[in-house]
């Protein structure tokens, strides 16, 4: 079994995924309160939050099949090395958790709020109902000879699949939009902290151990920390330098500026005496 050789690293290890892990939780409740305090989901694009489902979903299986299930350590241990560490935590765990039920609650805000012309693409429908369909498959593929890591490894592939493609309807609707209200930027900044860290407790990993096995070991893990904040920063750019909130007076947002009032009340009235 494999241990840590660096207290001072396995401390610093912990603490990155913690910090990870608080700062990815906390980055759903931003965008929760903002649709809350509207009453509105305009401007949180639907097909964002359909997909991010199912890439939590998927992740969830991933971190507790790899972190609870000791078939899946074995064969682990067997392909990369018996000295090797199990390259998911409990913070990975508990954050799958947490982030698959956050998620769920903000896909039923979208039902109960106002949700303005927008709707569920059925281009997001239909990569969801095919991601489903081939982990399914594979389910059946690995049930005979018992493959249950390369069968986890599946749904690894499915979440980082869905991380690439979940901010790229959010991402191209800003754009159009060209404006980011309605959309959480607290969510991002959050979001970008859990990345950075994220990669760091991997890369202290990987240094105590003296080995990158990590790495490509839980391939997902690290593709999920590169994507995120590589989306991450185009947000940013999007809401602070190219659609900053004060240019929403000559912004053409119509999911903003349609839901004004033309006329003040006062005018109305006076028109009225008229």
């Amino acid at each position: 079994m494999s241990s840590w050789n660096s207290i001072p690293l396995q401390v610093l290890y912990t603490t990155f995924g913690w910090i990870a892990f608080f700062s990815w939780s906390i980055s759903f409740y931003p965008q929760l309160i903002l649709n809350f305090r509207r009453k509105s989901v305009v401007g949180l694009n639907f097909d964002f939050v359909v997909l991010n489902l199912t890439k939590h979903s998927s992740y969830l299986i991933y971190n507790a099949s790899m972190f609870f299930s000791s078939a899946v350590q074995k064969q682990y241990r067997e392909k990369y090395g018996l000295n090797e560490m199990i390259p998911v935590a409990a913070n990975d765990v508990a954050f799958s958790i947490h982030a698959v039920l956050l998620t769920a609650f903000t896909l039923f805000q979208i039902f109960i709020y106002d949700r303005g012309n927008q709707k569920v693409s059925r281009t997001s429908v239909g990569i969801v109902c095919v991601s489903w369909l081939t982990v399914a498959i594979c389910v059946f593929i690995a049930l005979p000879s018992h493959s249950w890591l390369w069968l986890i490894s599946c749904f690894n592939t499915l979440q980082v699949v869905m991380t690439i493609i979940k901010y790229i309807p959010q991402a191209i609707m800003n754009f159009q939009r060209k404006s980011t209200i309605g959309f959480s930027i607290g969510n991002i900044l959050l979001d970008l902290l859990g990345g950075v860290t994220n990669y760091g407790q991997m890369a202290v990993q990987s240094i105590d151990q003296n080995s990158w096995v990590n790495f490509y070991g839980n391939i997902g893990k690290t593709l999920l920390s590169l994507v995120s904040i590589f989306f991450d920063i185009l947000f940013i750019l999007q809401h602070y330098v190219l659609y900053p909130a004060w240019r929403i007076g000559t912004s053409r947002d119509v999911d903003v500026i349609g839901k004004k009032p033309l006329l003040k009340a006062s005018d109305h009235e006076n028109k009225e005496d008229v």
